[in-house]
């Protein structure tokens, strides 16, 4: 395990060794992942939104029992149990909270009161300057070229216009898996990057082996941005249930939307109301149609297929445009050393370019 070789705003704020982060991906983000990560001198991110509050404590516990590094939670900012989960993390001193979309002010203050790092996700400048007004620690920004839900522009403009945009670390995501990435992003103001697919594409990563084999034999042009499965721009592999259901009708996804709707709620042990009260909360969020909504109830039920039970058959498979030119499954000790290694040497090589003035 190597030592720290590159000090960021990113290690200074959450006490990390290294300036990579394990993004908080749907059923493929736990225990073993993040503390896998975090025993490697990254940040792990737990994702929560596909846990029950029950759930998500016993995940922490069993993360806190593998590891003494700091780690983070993802967390919905938009579902209706957010402040309770919130406090979860608070009971259980973990580090970061990290969000998808923008936390309310008053569940920033909150958490920052309790020393957790709040560091939230956004899509546009716009959004980084508003949570940064509301006290956000940093923001994290995925381009267009990023797995599972995602914008159309590309992270190496996203990137330099939000670090205009605010005075708070940014960490890149979009595109990355290796240490030439991590250097590129340090030089353009970044304090880390964010990895999801390379993450997902490791040793520790429980995702089926089998499903593991399938990302790795796609190529640059495996991977496509659909809104039909969701309703919003959701990245995935080309697979033939993907290209199957880009060729549907509305009328012909509505069975089985409905039946998956049945089967998230089974699963996440919500209530009617619940789920009622948790999509009036993303529709005004999001914006999103009635329709769209209706379509949402796929992700979680369709991604747990594929990424848990390996039925490819069933199931879709979120990934960013970096599998095209993955071809291993390092642990996340090896992964990591060699990322920021490689980013240590490319940034040393850089500085002998420069042409030192008399």
């Amino acid at each position: 395990m190597i030592p720290q070789l590159l000090k960021t705003p990113l290690t200074e704020l959450t006490g990390v060794r290294h300036p990579v982060v394990q993004t908080g991906m749907g059923w493929v983000a736990g225990p073993r992942l993040v503390s896998g990560t975090a025993n490697a001198g990254g940040l792990g991110i737990l994702a929560s939104a596909t846990m029950t509050i029950a759930q998500l404590e016993a995940a922490i516990i069993e993360v806190k029992g593998r590891t003494d590094a700091p780690f983070g939670v993802n967390l919905r900012a938009d579902a209706a149990d957010a402040p309770a989960r919130c406090d979860l993390l608070i009971s259980y001193g973990v580090k970061v909270a990290s969000f998808a979309l923008a936390p309310k002010p008053e569940l920033i203050s909150k958490l920052k009161e309790h020393d957790i790092v709040v560091i939230p996700s956004v899509g546009l400048p716009k959004h980084a300057v508003k949570v940064a007004s509301w006290g956000a620690d940093a923001v994290m920004i995925q381009g267009g070229e990023g797995g599972g839900h995602t914008g159309s522009v590309p992270t190496s403009l996203l990137l330099p216009t939000v670090l205009d945009a605010v005075d708070i670390p940014v960490i890149a995501a979009g595109g990355y898996y290796d240490g030439r990435g991590l250097a590129a992003a340090l030089a353009y103001g970044a304090a880390g990057i964010g990895m999801g697919t390379r993450f997902l594409l490791t040793a520790d990563s429980a995702v089926p082996e089998a499903v593991k084999r399938l990302y790795l034999e796609h190529d640059l042009n495996g991977t496509v941005v659909t809104d039909k499965v969701d309703g919003m721009p959701h990245r995935m592999l080309r697979t033939p249930l993907v290209e199957e259901i880009e060729e549907s009708s509305r009328l012909k996804r509505l069975t089985p939307t409905l039946r998956r709707t049945l089967e998230f709620k089974r699963d996440s042990g919500m209530s009617w109301r619940e789920l009622a009260v948790d999509g009036r909360a993303m529709r005004k969020a999001q914006g999103r149609s009635l329709a769209q909504m209706t379509l949402a109830a796929n992700t979680p039920t369709m991604l747990k297929a594929g990424l848990v039970d390996g039925d490819t058959g069933a199931g879709v498979l979120a990934a960013g445009q970096v599998v095209g030119v993955l071809d291993d499954l390092p642990t996340c000790e090896v992964l990591i050393d060699r990322v920021v290694t490689q980013a240590a040497e490319c940034l040393r090589q850089s500085r002998s370019m420069m042409v030192t003035l008399a």
